[in-house]
């Protein structure tokens, strides 16, 4: 026995990877900074927690209905209703252990083998992995750091044929911090609008920015609500990334696809978990923008020490909390200066390639850690770059 063709085609996310190198060498006694893995270092907010507990005593152990607790459903309607002006309901939202569930979900509903899907490179690896592994057309798009790493509306302009079934966006961007200006948004939203395709909106990290106004949505814009899933989820803004919940907001046809194949897969959502999103939904959002703060503390220093190191250069992200420094000057590839930082310096970060081919070149660091720590990650970076200068 073997396994299934199709296992070869799935990839991976390096950042796990990556994570269980550095403990690795933890366990050998080296000091180790963790900048690979993309989560909160900061604790669920407590409100959530105790709105967990309290499910849990209240017995809210059990199954739920596969598309998820009718309350929450219309609370996420409601918020997305508000922050996007678009007109949706319950009907519309489908809940899911993570947002991963969602991506892998639309992608097995919509795709065929040989449809094409056009996706960002550097991108969230899991795209890819989840395109290739139904056998479908890799059509990446070069997010060029001189354009804010977005889309070069010309290349996407050429890879749209009528093949197209689907185009991922993610703004703000894993691994560049980068987003998509709103008048670009409206010049794809003209380029998709009479195609037979369906966008993909990664809108995981849209409340980790550090403009003024929230980044833009494409289904906001005229005729796209009926043509848009929005991926979001609660891991990122609300620090809950082990309770593993997400959402799906998109067409109700759509949606009884998505619910096919999550009672197929999981029955349903852990309820508990559900009433814990319901009070991060509701509730107070000070720790939300507290935690955001914060960010953009980090991101400001981090981000002004890397660009002090010889050889890197280092934009500042718009969103999200990843620095992704070009180190082409180092004249190390990326990937064997990932792990030099990883093995000589104690610094874990993930070799931009792994995002993708246009990742080659540059680092991804999570600044989800101490201001204390990533200074000592910087002045550890600086004393390793003596093999390079």
């Amino acid at each position: 026995m073997k396994l299934a063709d199709r296992m070869s085609r799935i990839g991976v996310e390096s950042a796990f990877d990556v994570l269980v190198r550095a403990k690795a060498l933890e366990a050998k006694g080296k000091n180790v900074i963790h900048l690979e893995i993309g989560e909160p270092d900061f604790p669920t907010p407590p409100h959530i927690v105790e709105a967990g507990k309290r499910a849990l005593d209240e017995g809210w152990t059990h199954y739920g209905p596969t598309q998820g607790l009718p309350d929450l459903r219309e609370a996420i309607a409601a918020e997305i209703a508000s922050t996007r002006r678009i007109a949706v309901g319950p009907e519309h939202v489908c809940i899911t252990p993570g947002a991963k569930p969602i991506m892998f979900f639309a992608m097995l509903a919509l795709l065929e083998a040989g449809d094409e899907v056009i996706y960002p490179d550097p991108g969230f690896p899991i795209y890819r992995s989840v395109a290739n592994y139904l056998g479908t057309k890799l059509m990446p798009i070069p997010l060029i750091e001189g354009r804010g790493f977005s889309f070069d509306l010309n290349v996407l302009r050429d890879r749209i044929t009528d093949r197209t079934r689907m185009l991922i966006l993610n703004s703000p961007q894993n691994p560049t911090g980068g987003q998509i200006p709103e008048e670009d948004l409206g010049e794809i939203a003209r380029l998709v609008a009479d195609r037979d395709l369906i966008v993909l909106s990664d809108e995981i990290y849209g409340r980790i920015h550090y403009a003024d106004s929230p980044p833009a949505s494409i289904a906001s814009l005229p005729g796209m609500r009926e043509k848009t899933i929005i991926l979001d989820g609660f891991s990122k803004t609300y620090a809950m990334t082990g309770w593993r919940i997400g959402y799906g907001v998109m067409p109700e046809w759509i949606a009884d696809a998505v619910n096919k194949l999550m009672v197929n897969s999981n029955s349903c959502t852990a309820t508990f978990t559900q009433k814990a999103a319901l009070a991060a939904v509701t509730g107070p959002q000070d720790a939300v923008d507290q935690m955001i703060a914060e960010f953009r503390r980090r991101r400001d220093v981090f981000c002004a020490e890397l660009n002090r190191i010889p050889g890197f250069r280092c934009p500042m992200p718009g969103g999200a909390f990843y620095a992704f420094p070009n180190v082409e000057g180092t004249g190390i590839p990326s990937d064997k200066l990932a792990d030099m930082l990883l093995e000589e310096a104690g610094v874990a970060a993930l070799d931009g390639g792994a995002f993708g081919e246009y990742g080659r070149n540059y680092i991804r660091f999570s600044y989800a850690n101490s201001l204390e720590n990533l200074r000592e990650a910087a002045r550890r970076i600086a004393d390793l770059s003596t093999r390079w200068q």
